[in-house]
C-alpha cells in the first residue's frame, strides 16, 4: 500500500494556496458583516485602504 502524498500541490505552492484561501475567506466575511451594517462594498474597501 502506497503512502499518501505529502503535499496537495507542491511544497512551495501549498502555503501560498492556503494564504490565498485564508485572505479570500477573511475578505468575504468582513464584506458580509459590513453589508449587514448597511455599508456598500466600495465603502468597505475605502475604509480598508485608510487603515491598511
Amino acid at each position: 500500500m502506497a503512502a499518501p502524498p505529502a503535499y496537495i500541490i507542491s511544497k512551495v505552492a501549498d502555503p501560498i494556496f492556503a494564504l490565498a484561501i485564508g485572505l479570500g475567506a477573511a475578505a468575504t466575511r468582513i464584506n458580509r458583516e459590513e453589508k449587514e451594517k448597511g455599508k456598500t462594498t466600495q465603502q468597505t474597501i475605502a475604509a480598508a485602504k485608510r487603515y491598511g
